[in-house]
């Protein structure tokens, strides 16, 4: 038996609106794919990041010299995500909702120097550090000689990477020394919280920088369930060059003005974690980790020494 034909006729204005999103997605994934090739080029460091004293730094007598040798700061962000039912478990983290965690590191001129994007939600910043250096096909842009990064108590406190004091009753966020009714309360008590509010100081520049990002791109707020999360990882990259090239090349920017204000105030959605993760032969790497650490030990205590006779 011959079956009837049946033919569906849309409306016009359906077919049009059909037509419209086909050719928006294609030219959006075509600007993506064209940013992406650019990006390694727009988020890396300066040539002679290992042989100058930034100028932010070189000016500021509140941090020169007493951190003439930190090049940057690095931490972890979290982004939304859109992810399959059946793979939500491993992407949902402390906030209830599936995010993509985002490992970075900045300059003092609020551009970001390295992103390993598209790691799950759940995936502790240790970890994810840890495996930047372990992988060189990542290209992290390792501090040499006697410089280091900024990072929070949730990194290890190791050659090139210095770390704030810890401690239940050694305070080290900004907001943590505005809390108190006098000028006394609030102020820094002795050389480790005194050296944990001048470094939480400087490293806020990543965490200025991740608001910059954040505030100029709504869709990091929330990821369509359209885009697969390989493109949700690929539009965290583009984002992150666009926004290198928007402060290297425009001579006034709003948003990077507004960041630079005393009074500025970057939302905190960092989640970190201090678990550690380490693969090859433990008695090489704690010998290794003891005496890196010894020394970085020595830098901060050397720092905050200098700091108590400054102030």
């Amino acid at each position: 038996m011959k079956m009837p034909q049946v033919s569906f006729h849309l409306p016009r204005r359906h077919v049009m609106y059909l037509l419209k999103r086909e050719t928006i997605h294609r030219h959006f994934h075509r600007v993506l794919r064209a940013v992406l090739k650019l990006s390694g080029d727009i988020i890396m460091p300066k040539a002679n990041y290992n042989d100058e004293v930034p100028r932010q730094l070189l000016n500021n007598s509140r941090y020169y010299p007493m951190f003439k040798d930190c090049i940057g700061a690095i931490d972890g962000t979290h982004v939304k995500a859109s992810v399959r039912e059946h793979e939500q478990a491993k992407y949902i983290g402390r906030k209830g909702y599936a995010t993509q965690n985002i490992m970075a590191a900045c300059d003092f001129n609020m551009c970001f120097t390295f992103a390993w994007a598209g790691w799950e939600g759940t995936a502790h910043d240790t970890r994810i550090f840890l495996e930047a250096l372990r992988k060189p096909e990542v290209k992290f842009p390792r501090p040499t000689g006697d410089k280091y990064y900024v990072v929070d108590a949730g990194y290890p406190n190791t050659r090139g990477y210095l770390a704030p004091y810890k401690g239940n009753d050694v305070r080290y966020h900004i907001p943590d020394f505005r809390r108190g009714q006098t000028a006394a309360q609030r102020a820094p008590k002795g050389l480790k919280e005194t050296f944990n509010y001048y470094h939480s100081s400087l490293r806020n520049v990543i965490e200025r920088t991740f608001g910059v990002w954040k505030a100029r791109w709504a869709i990091l707020k929330d990821m369509h369930v359209d885009y697969s999360y390989e493109t949700q990882v690929d539009i965290v990259i583009a984002s992150m060059a666009i926004h290198n090239y928007i402060r290297m090349k425009g001579h006034f920017d709003e948003a990077f003005n507004e960041a630079q204000q005393e009074t500025y105030r970057p939302t905190r959605d960092l989640e970190g974690d201090t678990s550690i993760r380490i693969n090859g032969s433990q008695e090489d790497i704690t010998t290794r980790r003891r005496q890196d650490d010894m020394y970085m030990s020595s830098v901060r205590e050397r720092i905050a020494k200098d700091i108590m006779q400054s102030i």
